[in-house]
């Protein structure tokens, strides 16, 4: 039974995109919850996933009403001239958006200085060390399996993309029995 009172959520992908972090958002969010998501890339246009994913037609990253922002992990944002996102997220969480990064999309997040005095992880203290230059949140990094939410900023390591999809879906208003029921679909074969 679709909710109807969802926060929509703006899903961003570059090129390289790692496609496992995110389909739970979008495919059981969007097909179970009724969770309105759209799929965009910075100036707009087609991207290519690690796994070799064609997509086209993406809009530009411009978030819309209360979306919450979610920043896809991937190759791109490791790269040479990773796109500077800074300005729109931290206006978008300063409006009272939630921001959103698994994997190395948390670089973006570390890049706009939204993890600074709020817990966060990713994929590793020495990671975010390594691709920021100046990253002085440490004090704040939990080296954990599964996502963290604080403060409006939703963080998670590449290997979580089950507990980042669910704190997404509480982002975006999902009630905390339909959450259950979220994770108990998602991760029913590891209790196997």
């Amino acid at each position: 039974m679709p909710e109807t009172s969802l926060k929509p959520v703006m899903i961003l992908f570059l090129d390289r995109f790692a496609d496992w972090e995110t389909p739970l958002i979008s495919g059981i969010g969007g097909d179970f919850y009724g969770l309105r998501v759209r799929h965009v890339t910075p100036g707009g246009g087609t991207v290519r996933s690690m796994g070799g994913l064609t997509v086209t037609g993406l809009e530009d990253a411009v978030p819309r009403e209360d979306e919450v922002i979610v920043l896809c992990g991937g190759e791109s944002w490791t790269g040479e001239a990773p796109p500077d996102l800074a300005e729109m997220l931290r206006a978008a969480h300063g409006r009272g958006q939630t921001v959103a990064g698994i994997c190395a999309g948390t670089l973006a997040l570390g890049r706009a200085g939204l993890l600074d005095g709020r817990d966060h992880t990713s994929n590793g203290l020495d990671f975010l060390r390594h691709w920021l230059p100046g990253y002085d949140a440490a004090d704040h990094y939990r080296d954990l399996p599964h996502a963290v939410a604080d403060g409006g900023i939703i963080t998670a390591p590449g290997t979580a993309p089950v507990t980042f999809a669910a704190e997404v879906l509480r982002a975006a208003g999902l009630p905390q029995d339909r959450l259950d029921e979220f994770l108990a679909i998602a991760s029913a074969e590891v209790r196997c």
